[in-house]
C-alpha cells in the first residue's frame, strides 16, 4: 500500500512540475535554452538536480521544490538583463572568444587554452563545410563553445549559376602530421612517400618532427603546416 502511495506521489510531482519547468524555461527565453553560455548552462544543471531530487524522493518537500525552480528562473533573469546593461559583467560571466585557426593555421596554444583537440576543430570545420584547413581565413570557439568560420576571400562561397561557371571538385585536405606523428595512410591515399615528406618539411626549414603540431595534404600535394611553438600569426582582436 506504501509502495503504490509513493508511486501514485512521484506521478502527481511530475504532473504538477513539468508544466512550471516549461513556464520557467519559456520565461528565461530563447538564448537560455538555444546558447547555453556558462551561466545558463549552471542554471540549467541546478533545475536539473532539484527536480530531479524532487522527483525521486517522496520525502522531499514538494513546496519548497517549486519556490526554488521559480527562484532560480528569476535570478536568471536577473542576471541576463545585468549582463545586457553592463559588458564588464558579462565578461565575468562567461568565455572569452578564441582564435584557433589563424591564416589557415592551427594555434596551437589557443587550443590548449580553450582545451580542444585538433580532431574537434576539424570536426566543427567539417560540419560548417569546409574540409581543408587553409581555405580558412579566421576561426573563433565562440562564448558557448561553437565555431565561427571566416573563409578566405578567394574560397567565399559564389552563386555558380549567376556567374556561369562549371563547378569545380570541392576542395579536400587530409592530415598527414598530428601532434609529430606521420600519417602513412594520407601519403599512401595521394601516392607519395615519407622521403617526399621530410623533403617537403626541409624546404621549409622544419627539421624535426615533433616541431609540427598538424599538417595536411591536398590533393595538389600542396602542404599545409602549423607548428607547435613557431611563430603565430598576427590575430584580430576580438571582444565579447
Amino acid at each position: 500500500m506504501e509502495f503504490i502511495k509513493d508511486i501514485v506521489l512521484v506521478i502527481g510531482r511530475i504532473l504538477t512540475i513539468l508544466p512550471l519547468l516549461l513556464f520557467i524555461t519559456l520565461f528565461m527565453g530563447k538564448r537560455a535554452i538555444g546558447e547555453l553560455p556558462v551561466f545558463d548552462f549552471l542554471i540549467v544543471v541546478t533545475i536539473g538536480a532539484v527536480v530531479g531530487a524532487d522527483i525521486a524522493d517522496p520525502d522531499i518537500q514538494h513546496i519548497p521544490t517549486a519556490i526554488a525552480i521559480i527562484a532560480i528562473g528569476l535570478l536568471q533573469k536577473v542576471v541576463a538583463k545585468w549582463k545586457i546593461s553592463n559588458r564588464k559583467v558579462g565578461k565575468l560571466l562567461t568565455f572569452e572568444p578564441t582564435i584557433v585557426v589563424q591564416n589557415g593555421k592551427l594555434l596551437n596554444k589557443n587550443l590548449q587554452k580553450v582545451h580542444y583537440s585538433i580532431d574537434n576543430i576539424l570536426q566543427m570545420l567539417r560540419e560548417k563545410d569546409v574540409f581543408d584547413v587553409s581555405e580558412v581565413e579566421t576561426a573563433i570557439i565562440e562564448a558557448n563553445g561553437s565555431l565561427s568560420v571566416l573563409k578566405k576571400p578567394k574560397k567565399s562561397t559564389v552563386t555558380i549559376e549567376d556567374l556561369r561557371l562549371t563547378k569545380n571538385a570541392s576542395s579536400l585536405s587530409l592530415p598527414v602530421i598530428m601532434e609529430g606523428k606521420i600519417y602513412t595512410n594520407t601519403l599512401k591515399e595521394f601516392n607519395l612517400t615519407e622521403d617526399w615528406l621530410d623533403q617537403q618539411l626541409s624546404n621549409q626549414g622544419i627539421t624535426q618532427l615533433d616541431h609540427v603540431f598538424f599538417a595536411s595534404l591536398n590533393r595538389n600535394h600542396e602542404l599545409y603546416i602549423s607548428l607547435r611553438n613557431g611563430d603565430q600569426p598576427a590575430t584580430p582582436p576580438i571582444e565579447h
